[in-house]
């Protein structure tokens, strides 16, 4: 097998030594892990709503069909469904799809063959068939995307069994996240983040996984602990570090994977801090938010000194207009504020 878990577990890596090594930028490095993957089964085949464009999915896809062919690498017609279906067809017969999704929002038009089907299968006959694919798409905002372009969906999917769900924050996890993905024998969901598209990082060369399941600490801290995955990562670390300056010393984990979730650092952090605030790019009711909070209750209530927060979207659709864009999404500044509350109480 191309992906036998001896190979793959065997280039697992950390965490870059920030600073050095190579830098990489974020679009490029899911490229590169595409490549790599192409490369090495040929199984591998990427599909999708203009990865063949000059776009090319944000250049995530880019040169890739020059490299591979078009039989490999392809565009798709408007037919979410069929392609979904397309692509569980194949997983159970040994191949492994990435379907690439401009938005989020494309998935919800194939949810019956990704929750009813693909996530189904290995439990339905036994575990006799795998269905080893990724659904890849990139979360918008900020340029009047309005209700039906912007929809953090991970909360939807959370509860549905037999799926496992990524969203990375930097260009290391990006690569090693889809790469581990694509060897995973499950249907895997990666939800990108449109900001962090433009974002440089320290990448290694060559063929390395980073575990699905695991995450890890971004800044450490005595005060609060701060768990969340993505873009929300990156305004929890803006809040964090300007609150430094007045003796606030945060406590952040980004999840990288929401599903399985690493229960056990959450629970490491808390034990040390007593206070958790979650932060998701998603609605704040239900979803991940809602999920860790209720965790933290109902494992961790011994380590509470007070009340679980979150930080996630209001409950309400998306507004297209940038003036009210200002007030639907949090910023570091509103992040901030919540932090000052819990440590003050």
């Amino acid at each position: 097998m191309p992906w036998d878990e001896g190979l793959v577990n065997s280039l697992v890596y950390e965490a870059p030594d920030p600073g050095t090594g190579r830098s990489l930028g974020y679009a490029k490095a899911i490229n590169e892990a595409l490549d790599i993957a192409l490369a090495h089964d040929p199984g591998v085949f990427v599909l999708g709503q203009g990865v063949d464009d000059p776009g090319a999915m944000f250049g995530t896809t880019r040169g890739l069909q020059e490299k591979y062919g078009a039989a490999r690498v392809f565009d798709t017609p408007l037919s979410e469904e069929g392609m979904m279906g397309v692509c569980t067809g194949a997983a159970m017969n040994g191949m492994r799809p990435v379907y690439m999704h401009n938005r989020p929002d494309f998935i919800l038009l194939a949810f019956n063959q990704l929750v009813t089907h693909a996530s189904k299968y290995h439990y339905m006959d036994n575990g006799q068939t795998t269905v080893p694919m990724v659904v890849w798409a990139a979360i918008g905002r900020g340029w009047g995307s309005g209700a039906q372009h912007s929809q953090s969906i991970q909360g939807l999917l959370l509860g549905v069994p037999g799926l496992k769900i990524v969203m990375p924050s930097t260009p290391y996890d990006a690569k090693g996240l889809m790469l581990a993905a694509i060897a995973d024998n499950n249907p895997v969901l990666i939800f990108e983040h449109r900001w962090l598209m433009k974002k440089d990082g320290t990448v290694p060369e060559g063929f390395y996984t980073v575990p699905l399941g695991k995450g890890i600490y971004r800044r450490r801290g005595s005060d609060i602990t701060i768990v969340g995955a993505s873009h929300a990562l990156e305004v929890a670390l803006q809040a964090a570090n300007k609150l430094a300056a007045d003796g606030i010393e945060s406590e952040i984990i980004d999840l990288r994977t929401l599903k399985p979730l690493d229960e056990q650092i959450i629970a490491e952090s808390l034990k040390k801090t007593g206070k958790i605030l979650v932060v998701d790019t998603g609605w704040a009711m239900g979803g991940v938010c809602a999920e860790i909070g209720c965790l933290a209750a109902e494992k961790w209530f011994d380590y509470l000194k007070s009340p679980v927060r979150r930080v996630g979207l209001p409950d309400i659709p998306t507004p297209a207009g940038y003036t009210l864009e200002q007030f639907y999404y949090p910023d570091a500044e509103k992040v901030a504020g919540v932090i000052r509350e819990m440590v003050k109480k």
